[in-house]
């Protein structure tokens, strides 16, 4: 059966003026798909298009066949969710549009609560050392509309749970469901809805394609009767290899989970087991995750900007000793951190922010903590309390356990300042 439709045949809107939604238009526009409409919310991103604006949204939801829906727009948010619910059927979304269109390109799909990028990164890497024709795309950065269909060419997709929540089409050759934690229930609206949106990988998969899964999630796909041949990587596997590969980044088990998926996933591409060891050695990393930037005396600092929500922000605590955590900004809807494993590596933490109760609350007879406010302060009070140490090694993490804009303008903002302000003062206090 084929999934693949001419497009030409139907008439689509457009909902959503950011990058996604112009990377829509933009491949309409390269197709000559000419039957669309565009709509934003935002009424001056309305009047700065130039394409065909909907005059009543009422009626073009109602006429349209398909609604391309950009992946930020919630229907429990929207002010128009109403109308989107009434015609959910109808929404589909970029990536959906990929696998419409086309027919000639395979696929890896990614998805997670945590570690996608870096797992769509490490993949990306593996398959360009070992000659693989690979473009990476999708919630990492580039939408998948702007990859390039070639000959034998492999898209290595990050799929977000924003995105897969619409998405209707969506048929990986190989689909990897890393973990789910705890994280978007707001724009969910629950943990069940946002765990069926990770599911939605697999649901039409075929009997050839495979599904590899976190082994917690195992009986889930079983009862559910997937199609696609389930894979459970088994960490004793990649543990056993781990030694041999010659690279600092991986040494940390911040990354083992991604690399046990990744190394599954190398079997059932046939790429040996030295290939693999060779092209991790030479795997960079990405920043903001679990960034070792600087080292200076008996000081270790790390940038896990990307650590958005306390569960994320879990694994690098349980990656370092004797650390000095800066954390604080804008939590999680109902976010929360077990400190059972993980409370002898916290030596003391510095929140930030404007939400200073919610983790005092979270941190309040678990762990030693001061409040600093603003990250240049927390900085400063790390460096203070870290002379006083008597460990002869030791980490200053940012890691915040929450979303940047009550005081930066993203994640990657946020990171570069530590950054910056670390090396400063660094000089001034060591």
């Amino acid at each position: 059966m084929s999934h693949t439709l001419n497009l030409k045949k139907f008439s689509f809107l457009v909902y959503g003026l950011g990058s996604t939604g112009y990377s829509v238009i933009n491949y309409f526009k390269k197709k000559k798909i000419t039957n669309f409409l565009v709509w934003d919310d935002d009424a001056k991103l309305r009047k700065k298009s130039k394409f065909k604006n909907v005059s009543n949204l009422k009626d073009s939801l109602k006429e349209v066949d398909y609604i391309v829906l950009s992946p930020g727009i919630s229907l429990k948010k929207t002010r128009y969710k109403k109308d989107l619910t009434k015609f959910k059927k109808k929404i589909i979304t970029d990536i959906d549009l990929l696998y419409l269109s086309n027919s000639k390109f395979k696929s890896i799909v990614v998805t997670g609560s945590n570690g996608k990028s870096t797992t769509c990164e490490i993949i990306a890497h593996l398959l360009k050392r070992n000659k693989f024709n690979v473009a990476l795309g999708g919630n990492i950065g580039t939408p998948v509309l702007n990859l390039k269909v070639k000959k034998n060419i492999v898209f290595v997709i990050e799929a977000s749970s924003f995105q897969l929540s619409h998405s209707k089409f969506i048929h990986p050759n190989y689909a990897i469901l890393l973990n789910i934690t705890n994280d978007h229930l707001d724009w969910h609206g629950s943990m069940q809805s946002y765990i069926e949106s990770k599911l939605k990988i697999f649901n039409l998969q075929r009997k050839n394609n495979f599904a590899l899964v976190n082994k917690k999630f195992k009986n889930i796909f079983r009862r559910k009767k997937y199609l696609s041949k389930l894979v459970s990587p088994k960490f004793q596997d990649y543990k056993e290899i781990k030694p041999k590969i010659k690279n600092n980044y991986l040494k940390s088990n911040i990354n083992d989970e991604n690399m046990n998926f990744v190394y599954s996933l190398t079997k059932l591409l046939k790429i040996n087991k030295n290939s693999f060891i060779k092209s991790m050695g030479s795997f960079l990393g990405l920043p903001h995750r679990y960034e070792i930037f600087l080292r200076k005396k008996n000081i270790t600092f790390i940038n896990d900007s990307k650590g958005t929500s306390l569960q994320a922000t879990k694994f690098a605590l349980a990656s370092s000793k004797n650390i000095y955590w800066i954390l604080g900004g804008l939590p999680k809807y109902k976010d929360k951190i077990d400190f059972k494993y993980i409370k002898n590596n916290i030596i003391k933490s510095y929140i930030i922010g404007k939400n200073i109760n919610f983790f005092k609350k979270q941190l309040k007879n678990k762990v030693k903590f001061s409040v600093r406010k603003n990250l240049r302060n927390a900085i400063i009070q790390a460096l203070k309390d870290v002379k006083l140490s008597k460990q002869t090694s030791n980490t200053i993490l940012l890691s915040p356990g929450a979303a940047s804009f009550d005081q930066f303008e993203n994640f990657e903002n946020r990171g570069n300042e530590f950054k910056k302000l670390s090396r400063l003062y660094a000089k001034k206090f060591i």
